[in-house]
């Protein structure tokens, strides 16, 4: 292979791959379904036209026709009128308009040939553009779905090589970490209050015994005191609880 008919398939490689890249398939089919309309349109208009050929063809055979018949009445004339001469050239009219009709007979039925054979391919272009446009609609509908899928999943593919999910995992430990240490400081925070709890159960211990030694003061059922100590250290340390316990009494 020459080095000219490898730079020629090059080229022609590059073109062809060129124009399938910039094809859009919406397009295309939209052209192609024009395309077929102005078919259709020359193909109505070739029929329309053959028809209006067959019917002045058909009003030529009738008038050469009528135009026959009337120079064979003439012929007849001349004949009533012993006119032979007049007679014949009569006759010989008749039969020119007579060929002339029978000539266009035969065109007629050639006519009527092509122009069956034109409304047989109108009457299938129709079909087809009817089923192109069908197929048009469903494949540009394909085709937009197609677009809209690879556009999607170009996104996805741009979300997941980018930091947006790292930084959506980050925030879902730092989340996590935020809700351990709230559960914690809730544990925490119940044990602080089994502990006060068990104080103020502690204290209603305390309550109970100044209440019982009320009970008894107001009785008379407390035994009396011992007598002071002559010693003034005991007698001071034992002022001094006294006084601890009649504040004890004053604050109940």
């Amino acid at each position: 292979m020459g080095l000219f008919d490898r730079i020629g398939r090059v080229v022609r490689a590059n073109l062809n791959s060129m124009v399938s890249q910039s094809e859009d398939p919406e397009k295309i089919l939209e052209q192609a379904v024009l395309d077929m309309q102005n078919d259709l349109i020359q193909v109505r208009q070739a029929v329309a036209q053959a028809i209006a050929t067959q019917k002045r063809t058909e009003r030529q055979v009738s008038q050469s026709q009528s135009t026959a018949e009337e120079w064979y009445r003439r012929a007849q004339l001349a004949l009533q009128k012993n006119d032979e001469t007049l007679a014949r050239e009569a006759l010989a009219r008749r039969q020119s308009y007579q060929d002339t009709a029978n000539a266009l007979k035969s065109q007629i039925e050639q006519q009527s040939s092509v122009v069956g054979k034109l409304k047989q391919n109108m009457v299938t272009l129709e079909s087809k553009l009817s089923e192109a446009r069908t197929k048009k609609d469903m494949y540009i509908a394909r085709a937009r779905s197609a677009k809209a899928s690879q556009q999607l999943n170009e996104m996805l593919d741009r979300v997941g090589t980018n930091n947006a999910m790292a930084a959506f995992d980050r925030m879902e430990e730092k989340v996590l970490q935020l809700e351990a240490q709230s559960e914690a400081i809730a544990e925490l925070g119940s044990g602080d209050t089994i502990e006060k709890q068990f104080k103020a159960l502690e204290s209603g211990n305390v309550d109970d015994e100044l209440a019982a030694l009320k009970a008894k003061l107001i009785a008379g059922d407390v035994p009396s005191l011992p007598a002071l100590p002559s010693d003034p250290a005991k007698r001071s340390a034992i002022d001094h609880e006294l006084e601890q316990l009649r504040a004890k009494l004053e604050e109940s």
